[in-house]
């Protein structure tokens, strides 16, 4: 070939350089290419290294990814179960104080239990004792409703005795009442005798009177002015009347129960002294000495009764001598007892 191109070069002297110049150029772009392939041989070697490293690293990366997103959950889990505990210990010291609070109550109401124990016991002793004494009282009560029962047996009987009773004494008051009526009419009688018999012993004097069913002397008969004691002639007139008096009880049967009411009464001047504070004083002196004189003279004192008016009785309302004479007086009435 080197002939032919020295030939040529012989011939063309043109051409040789140029071959050359396009040898040497294609050997310079062949060596480039194969340094360029060469380098790109290399290049590719070293980029497959560097793609299996990137992706080993990549791996790595990811495996660590996963690894820090695990330990980020690992950790989010510790900090929650941290805050957790944190919380459980909150309660836990909370729950804590409050055992401590009632431990240290504990030992009060440990106090108070024994206290309440002891009562409960005393209230158990009670209500024991109570319920014996209820059981002693329903045995009472038992015992008081058969008293009750034989009570009301007892108070049927006797109220049927009763209303016997009562029958009978309804009829026993009926006797009793014509009875009584009987021994008034009969009184009645013996009083009119005993009046008419005065009549006769005294004659119809003006200071002696009868008033109706009384008898009535004036007290200046029988008694000095303000004084209680009997005159000396007042003597015979009430000797007369105790006569009578005497007389009738020798008629009027024993069963006859008749007193002779014997009433002193004054005028209406007060009368106040160291022997009569008040003419009721003076009324009932005077009385009592009639009577005094009547039992002197044999008249039983059972048939007696002294009675004082004072001024509260007068005959006459005036305000004259003449009726202050009228109001003082010795009233004798025949009555029963």
């Amino acid at each position: 070939m080197a002939g032919r191109l020295a030939r040529r070069d012989r011939t063309f002297n043109v051409w040789p350089g140029y071959v050359d110049a396009l040898t040497t150029l294609l050997l310079s772009v062949v060596f480039l290419l194969t340094i360029f392939v060469t380098g790109q041989f290399f290049l590719s070697q070293e980029l497959s290294g560097r793609d299996t490293v990137l992706e080993r690293l990549n791996r790595q990366i990811s495996e660590l990814t996963d690894l820090l997103s695990l330990e980020r959950s690992g950790k989010r889990a510790l900090e929650e179960s941290a805050a957790s505990l944190r919380a459980n210990l909150s309660g836990s010291e909370a729950e804590r104080r409050r055992l401590q609070a009632l431990l240290a109550t504990d030992q009060g109401a440990q106090g108070k239990a024994a206290e309440l124990g002891r009562q409960l016991d005393a209230e158990k002793g009670a209500t024991a004792r109570a319920l014996s004494q209820v059981d002693l009282l329903s045995q009472q009560i038992s015992a008081m409703r058969q008293q009750l029962a034989a009570l009301e047996d007892a108070l049927a009987a006797s109220e049927t005795r009763d209303r016997e009773s009562q029958a009978r004494i309804a009829d026993l008051g009926s006797r009793l009442n014509v009875a009584l009526a009987q021994r008034v009419q009969e009184l009645a009688r013996y009083r009119s005798d005993f009046f008419g018999r005065l009549r006769q012993i005294l004659g119809n004097r003006p200071d002696i009177r009868i008033v109706g069913d009384r008898f009535v002397l004036q007290s200046e008969v029988l008694f000095s002015a303000g004084q209680a004691v009997l005159k000396p002639e007042a003597g015979p007139e009430i000797d007369r009347i105790a006569s009578a008096i005497l007389e009738l009880n020798r008629q009027i049967p024993a069963d006859i129960p008749w007193v002779l009411r014997v009433d002193g009464h004054t005028d209406a001047r007060p009368i106040s002294s160291s022997q009569f504070p008040s003419n009721w004083a003076l009324s009932a002196a005077r009385a009592i000495a009639v009577v005094q004189y009547l039992v002197g003279k044999g008249i039983p004192p059972q048939r007696l009764l002294a009675g004082a008016f004072g001024e509260f009785q007068p005959l006459d309302a005036g305000t004259t001598e003449e009726a202050y004479s009228r109001n003082r007086r010795i009233e004798m009435k025949l009555t029963e007892r």
